[in-house]
């Protein structure tokens, strides 16, 4: 520490829609840097040419090779400034290419970067060394192919494994520090799972925003902290492709199960979504997955060249339950769903049954469904058609799980869900149902507002199995 002249910087905040935005987000980032290190404009030091450079990076006017060479000039600076050669501190290095890739602009921002890489790491007497951190392993990274002499560790190396998180141990003194060792079991299920080379590893981030809330609020029900602050739309990109089908693996891993895939630890974002092995190694090397420990694979089939898989904790897990849901709304919305609207209408109860048990076939299942999972299945394959969907909401004596409304027709629907244990109880799940709708008076506050039809359905669910049972009422 303080034996030499340090550059850190971070791409984490390049997430631009085009390249033009990506760019300025950039160019704002190297302004930051040149602010920070004010000093070597102002010293006789340094040569004036690269004050030149300097100057324009720090107002954000540089030309595409000024913030192409944007590195190089920073680091030769500073050696001229300590009469030391500098390390260099990148993290997230391949954020801008992430979002290059996925919004289209790839080769463009390659350019940028590949650039800025190969000048600033390769050849550069003054660089003493550097660190590198991102998500994809740099050896094979094309933006790196102007470089050499990387000594790369990633999640599977044993290296450094223990230094990616918290260890078990590190896990159960900090929560005894901080008075909430009783809170350990909730942690380990929720944030624990991670295997770093052989090393079971907690997500650090998730323990200490965690022990803050408690501390603080003495709130003790664990929260999904990760989807506040990572981009989960990859779960649905694997869902939405048609060349091929993952929707057994991922019931699968939503029943606690693990898979065996292939996984492709060189894969570049450029070839990132070309193959199924590609978007596993992806949710592998981004967390959204993890390996098993090789002493739990016994009962699985072994076949060279692939790893055992698994959702590593309960985080994760619902994670990937609102990705599938989210699909499967979204799958639901641009659907032809004409027939399914006039059984609604009709009171078709039958036709109803008959339609969703269908669409149900085609959902991804997983053990312990919730009648949330049912409820938004169903307000999603109402949305977006023109009537109001209401979800919850205050009627009568108490809150319907769903209520339709078609303004333009005065007309409703009132459907109570309840979900069965076993599939023999899928009637009694519908008469319950109809039942609480009666007694809680739930169309009550429909009918005062003017609706002249309004309808009541029980709905009753078991895993992909439904039954649906009406009862109309004239107004």
């Amino acid at each position: 520490m303080n034996q030499w002249p340090t550059l850190f910087l971070s791409f984490k905040d390049l997430d631009g829609s085009t390249f033009e935005n990506a760019m300025g987000l950039l160019k704002f980032t190297l302004s930051q840097i040149c602010i920070e290190h004010q000093y070597l404009e102002e010293s006789s030091r340094v040569n004036p040419a690269y004050k030149q450079i300097f100057t324009r990076l720090k107002e954000q006017t540089g030309t595409f090779t000024d913030v192409q060479s944007s590195l190089l000039v920073l680091m030769r600076m500073m050696k001229e400034y300590y009469k030391k050669p500098v390390i260099l501190l990148l993290d997230e290095y391949d954020v801008p290419m992430a979002k290059a890739s996925s919004n289209g602009y790839y080769e463009k921002m390659l350019e940028v970067i590949k650039t800025m890489m190969s000048t600033a790491l390769k050849d550069n007497e003054s660089l003493r060394f550097a660190v590198v951190t991102g998500c994809l392993r740099i050896a094979k990274e094309s933006i790196f192919t102007g470089t050499n002499n990387f000594t790369t560790d990633t999640i599977s190396d044993i290296r450094y494994d223990e230094f990616f998180g918290f260890t078990r141990p590190e896990v159960a003194e900090f929560l005894k520090e901080a008075g909430c060792q009783d809170c350990q079991e909730t942690v380990r299920k929720w944030y624990d799972g991670y295997i770093f080379g052989n090393i079971e590893i907690y997500c650090p981030w998730d323990v200490l925003n965690y022990a803050q809330r408690v501390l603080t609020e003495g709130v003790k029900k664990p929260e999904n902290f990760w989807e506040h602050t990572s981009d989960n739309k990859i779960i649905e990109l694997f869902l939405k492709r048609r060349d091929f089908d993952v929707t057994e693996k991922f019931e699968k891993l939503l029943n606690g199960e693990a898979i065996r895939e292939s996984v492709n630890e060189n894969v570049s974002y450029d070839f990132l979504t070309s193959t199924e092995e590609n978007l596993w190694s992806l949710l592998y090397l981004t967390g959204y997955l993890t390996k098993v420990k090789e002493e739990t694979q016994e009962e699985l089939p072994q076949e060279r060249n692939k790893i055992t898989l698994k959702i590593p904790n309960a985080e994760i897990q619902d994670i990937f339950r609102k990705s599938v849901l989210n699909w499967l709304q979204e799958k639901n919305m641009y659907s032809d769903r004409k027939e399914l609207f006039e059984a609604l209408w009709k009171g078709d109860s039958e036709k109803l049954t008959e339609l969703i048990s269908d669409l149900l076939f085609d959902t991804i299942s997983y053990h312990g469904y919730a009648e949330s999972f049912y409820n938004a299945f169903l307000a999603g394959l109402f949305s977006g058609a023109g009537y109001v969907v209401e979800s919850n909401h205050e009627s009568g004596l108490g809150r319907p799980d769903l209520v339709i409304k078609d303004k333009v027709k005065r007309r409703a629907a009132v459907l109570e869900i309840k979900v069965s244990r076993k599939k023999s109880e899928l009637e009694r799940g519908c008469e319950r149902a109809l039942v609480q709708i009666q007694e809680r008076q739930y169309r009550k506050k429909i009918e005062a507002s003017g609706f002249k039809t309004v309808l009541s359905y029980g709905v009753a669910f078991f895993q992909k199995s439904c039954r649906i049972e009406s009862e109309k009422k004239n107004i």
